[in-house]
């Protein structure tokens, strides 16, 4: 075997799987069992107003994810799956967790537009300018 980029991008994506199938699951425990809510859809650090409404879909997420990659780590190891098709889940799982977080954590907090946006935005009907008034 001849070491070059390949086979170390290959090592490091499977080493990687150890610590990201740690976090996923231990988070999925913090929010499923704990009941821990501060790790919850957070967008810049901080959680939505209401967590516990979207823990459930947050504690899935991790849980499926966590699972999927500790089920690779274990196909490899024993020889099960070979490099393309455990190369693929891996890679799928890790994109799909990301975007499946991000539009999560994007629903679940309000969107603050500058008041400008916001009028032309909402859907509340707004009053006619009169005559003399500028929009």
């Amino acid at each position: 075997m001849v070491f070059n980029v390949h086979v170390a991008l290959t090592w490091i994506l499977f080493l990687a799987l150890f610590p990201m199938a740690f976090f996923w699951l231990r988070r999925a425990w913090r929010i499923a069992i704990n009941k821990d809510f501060s790790e919850v859809a957070l967008k810049h650090g901080e959680p939505p107003p209401n967590p516990e409404k979207w823990a459930p879909y947050e504690a899935v997420i991790n849980l499926v994810a966590g699972s999927i990659a500790l089920a690779v780590i274990a196909g490899v190891i024993a020889g099960e799956l070979d490099y393309d098709t455990w190369m693929a889940i891996a890679g799928s799982t890790i994109w799909c967790k990301f975007f499946l977080g991000f539009a999560l954590s994007r629903q679940a907090h309000p969107m603050n537009l500058p008041g400008f946006l916001q009028r032309r935005i909402s859907f509340r009907p707004q009053k006619p300018a009169a005559d003399g008034e500028e929009k």
